[in-house]
């Protein structure tokens, strides 16, 4: 059994819709269950759910959602929760809302470089996402001729201390854990030896997640190489927390190295995540 726990569609930062994803994952990648986890959003689960059952694949409705722990970005996956649970919606509310306020201001700062990107341009980029976010402005500069594709954005300018980052909301760790298990859902860290986190996830903080009602690690990432795989896999067996793999499929939003299925979940871990 072919398992991707972690896909993004065009409702937040991919490229494909959520039903073209899921038809990819089916007819494409072979996937016998994927999981639809778009930043922040729920708002592809229904279309996503249409298309699994007119093409035959198990779809696990998820999210993930940007959070900060001890002053590093760290994102959390989360499964099968009730997405109109009043105190995590008003959370992702809160959330979304940071990406959409800080748009003005990465504008102005690309302006003072030269770089004229409007919200229109934006807003041209995003579509039916349900916030406008740095990946759209990224696609705006490309759109425009400024730069050749997203990751050159994000490494000169809208990463942390690019010259155009602006930083936003992201809900405390704790607390979307905490929301998460309130609504129904399960919660699994993504890629957390990436992109800085691996500065505070350390083994006391993966214990003190569980006991705040983690579920598991997200270890098979294609940001993480063998040495961090075994390392993290090795802390979810001590702590009894499930270990997912999935791809970050975002679609062209991503490298071809984050295809569909480029990780995988052991069925044994879908049973104990999603029993």
């Amino acid at each position: 059994m072919r398992i991707d726990l972690h896909t993004h569609s065009n409702r937040s930062d991919g490229t494909d819709s959520p039903a073209d994803l899921v038809r990819n994952a089916a007819h494409v990648a072979r996937l016998d269950v994927v999981a639809l986890t778009d930043h922040d959003s729920t708002t592809g689960w229904d279309e996503a759910q249409s298309e699994a059952d007119r093409v035959g694949i198990r779809l696990v409705r998820g999210i993930e959602i940007s959070t900060r722990f001890q002053g590093e970005s760290v994102h959390l996956l989360g499964y099968e929760f009730d997405p109109e649970h009043p105190a995590l919606v008003a959370e992702l509310r809160r959330v979304l809302d940071g990406r959409d306020n800080r748009l003005p201001d990465v504008l102005r700062k690309l302006a003072e470089h030269g770089i004229d990107i409007t919200l229109e341009d934006v807003a041209a980029q995003s579509g039916d996402a349900a916030a406008s976010g740095r990946p759209h402005i990224a696609d705006a500069m490309v759109a425009k001729g400024y730069i050749a594709h997203r990751g050159e954005a994000f490494d000169g300018w809208l990463n942390t201390g690019g010259r155009a980052y602006v930083d936003r909301y992201s809900a405390p760790l704790l607390t979307a854990i905490g929301l998460l298990k309130d609504a129904g859902g399960r919660a699994v860290v993504a890629h957390p030896w990436s992109r800085g986190s691996d500065r505070v996830l350390t083994v006391d903080a993966f214990q003190r997640l569980k006991t705040s009602g983690l579920d598991g690690i997200e270890v098979d990432h294609n940001d993480h190489g063998a040495t961090a795989r075994e390392r993290l896999r090795a802390i979810a067996a001590d702590l009894d927390l499930v270990v997912t793999g999935s791809s970050d499929y975002h679609g062209t939003g991503k490298s071809d190295a984050f295809h569909l299925g480029a990780n995988l979940t052991a069925p044994d871990q879908l049973d104990r995540l999603l029993p």
